[in-house]
């Protein structure tokens, strides 16, 4: 499990002015985020704004990571639902020959007890043929995944191998880590706090900021993996301000905002999201030219 062990990217699907994929945009990314340095990469995640895309659509940001990557970097799919029946579906019928895992969200809308979350993990991990790391993000499930019962799905799939744990409650994340199984990954999934759950015991992150910046970002965590506290804080104090901003006015147009100011991509996002405000693009422009 060292492979997940660092900075993950959530990538982004860049669009064209008129919608469409931009699949060079997404090509541009890729490299950019592989030469930063970051350990593995996350496709079809949220931030790839997967909710607005068709099936076509993510075939074709499927082919283009994996063709880009090219064998360079641990790949991680998001497959995830609240029909548990689809999602078990794709798990047999999709080729997960070029990933090495996937990220399964917990079950949003349906709003399901703690029971009805442990039984679509366990029909999840009998289906998938590769790892699943569990997503916990209750600010967009309206249910929170309890230590209790991620620990007990951890004791009883040996191939559920780590949870990105998006709850933003610093307690919960260090419970998580004090009872996990030892070869289990707690993996940040709030980039403001990755630092302080590294340096807890945490594996490291699933991350937005990081492919704004992911030189800095993840060496920041690799310095806290390695316990060298002041110097990855000081990074962190350098990032802080960025990481408040892209989060400001939603996920993932700050970042998108991000990639126009670097002329990687467009800041295109579909509907129901709309592009950051005057204000906030010219203060993400200040941070990002002050920090390139």
């Amino acid at each position: 499990m060292k492979k997940f062990a660092g900075t993950g990217i959530a990538l982004v699907t860049p669009f064209k002015k008129d919608f469409s994929v931009d699949v060079e945009g997404l090509k541009k990314v890729v490299e950019f985020v592989i030469d930063g340095g970051v350990e593995y990469l996350v496709v079809l995640g949220t931030t790839a704004e997967t909710a607005t895309l068709t099936q076509e659509e993510k075939e074709l940001v499927i082919t283009t990571v994996v063709e880009v990557n090219a064998g360079r970097l641990p790949l991680v799919l998001g497959v995830g639902g609240n029909n548990t029946m689809k999602v078990v579906e794709e798990l047999k019928t999709r080729d997960f020959s070029k990933f090495d895992a996937i990220l399964s969200v917990s079950p949003y809308y349906n709003k399901p007890t703690q029971e009805g979350i442990y039984q679509h993990f366990k029909e999840i991990a009998k289906a998938s043929p590769v790892p699943v790391i569990l997503y916990n993000v209750p600010g967009r499930t309206a249910s929170n995944v309890l230590p209790a019962t991620v620990l007990r799905l951890a004791n009883d799939f040996k191939n559920i191998i780590a949870i990105k744990e998006a709850a933003g409650d610093i307690v919960q994340a260090m419970r998580l880590i004090q009872h996990k199984p030892d070869d289990f990954l707690v993996i940040s999934g709030d980039d403001m706090i990755t630092l302080p759950m590294v340096l807890a015991g945490g594996s490291g992150v699933i991350s937005v900021i990081g492919q704004g910046f992911p030189k800095a970002f993840s060496e920041m965590v690799r310095l806290g993996l390695q316990g060298k506290v002041s110097e990855a804080y000081e990074i962190h104090y350098q990032l802080a301000d960025s990481i408040d901003m892209i989060f400001e006015q939603g996920n993932p147009a700050g970042i998108k905002e991000i990639f126009k100011i670097k002329a990687i991509t467009e800041n295109t996002v579909r509907l129901p999201l709309v592009n950051v405000d005057k204000n906030l693009a010219e203060r993400l422009s200040d941070f990002t030219i002050k920090n390139s």
